[in-house]
């Protein structure tokens, strides 16, 4: 499946000093993940010197306190409060925020960090259950198959995929037919981008066991990459295989496939290169069908759209729309001469 960044994530860890959520019959005194302890239903014991019934007010007869206790006390009270929930309501975790690499030999958590802009995406990022076996291909694969999209440095392609032509793919799933495709052309390198970690971690797992070294994998905003990364004219060809399709009128502008979008890549199409889109989604389809054959660089192959073609292998995700009757179109589009 492809880019399909909108499923929906396992609920990530709770950070260490996050609010916990309170299940039902937990004892009093028991410690939380920020490792200290509560008593539940105890009032707050007056501090010494304080009156009755006040709350911990120093009384009269009270010894001053020392300039650094109260340093301490008033930069206590200036934290904010963790939020209190309702009887029976259930606090949601804290997004995490640690990096699944620390250590730097895997995909960054977010490669442009502040450098660009921010803006509606197509996508969310995926970076929940990761297997043993796809963190281990990461972290040693990686640092010789994978990049990160940081927006800082432009690719050389020629270097990186030693003088194969090369097809950008956006959105491969857990890439299993990126790696068909890759064993089916090894003469082509194919830059496959995507922000699911544990398909990352997948591919490359396929790339080493097939022997397939035309394959890098690309982490982060295709756009960014497009835009900052990638030179005129570099590109032998586009594939985007069932997009997230947004379904909701709300969400439409999230869908990848925009004229300013399709204007962009078609910068970095070399004269000839082929543009193939895929989806299972009807309306989305005729979208992408409108919206290609709008832009003035791009030749439709067909009259409408195309019948798929045999380099496209059938997926898994596709297998399963088609046994639910969906209709499955591809559009096969060719950069014009400059």
């Amino acid at each position: 499946m492809s880019e399909n960044p909108a499923t929906p994530e396992s609920s990530p860890a709770a950070e260490p000093g996050a609010a916990t959520e309170s299940g039902p019959g937990a004892e009093p005194g028991t410690a939380t993940e920020s490792g200290t302890a509560t008593e539940s239903g105890t009032a707050a014991e007056p501090s010494p010197g304080s009156e009755p019934g006040t709350a911990g007010e120093p009384g009269p007869d009270a010894a001053p306190r020392p300039a650094a206790d109260r340093s301490a006390e008033a930069a206590q009270a200036a934290q904010p409060h963790a939020p209190t929930p309702r009887d029976g309501a259930r606090l949601r975790p804290h997004p995490r925020t640690e990096p699944m690499f620390p250590d730097g030999t895997g995909p960054a958590a977010d490669p442009a960090g502040s450098h660009h802009e921010r803006r509606i995406r197509s996508f969310q990022p995926r970076r929940s259950r990761v297997s043993p076996g796809q963190a281990d291909a990461l972290r040693r694969l990686w640092p010789k198959w994978g990049l990160d999209i940081d927006g800082l440095s432009r690719i050389d392609l020629d270097e990186l995929f030693e003088g194969r032509p090369v097809v950008l793919e956006i959105g491969f799933g857990m890439g299993e037919a990126t790696a068909q495709m890759a064993a089916a052309d090894p003469d082509t390198g194919i830059l496959a981008c995507d922000v699911h970690t544990p398909g990352q971690g997948n591919l490359l797992g396929l790339a080493e066991r097939n022997g397939l070294s035309n394959i890098r994998v690309a982490n982060g905003d295709a756009i960014i990459l497009l835009r900052e990364m990638l030179a005129p004219a570099s590109l032998a060809g586009l594939r985007v295989y069932f997009p997230d399709p947004w379904p909701k009128k709300r969400h439409h502008k999230r869908r990848l496939i925009q004229p300013e979008f399709v204007a962009l890549a078609s910068t970095r199409l070399a004269p000839g290169a082929l543009v193939h889109c895929a989806t299972d989604w009807e309306p989305y389809a005729e979208q992408m069908l409108d919206v290609l054959s709008a832009e003035p660089t791009l030749e439709n192959l067909h009259s409408g759209f195309a019948p798929r073609p045999d380099f496209r292998p059938l997926t898994k995700f596709e297998g399963q729309g088609l046994d639910k009757g969906h209709v499955v179109h591809d559009l096969l589009f060719r950069r014009r001469p400059a």
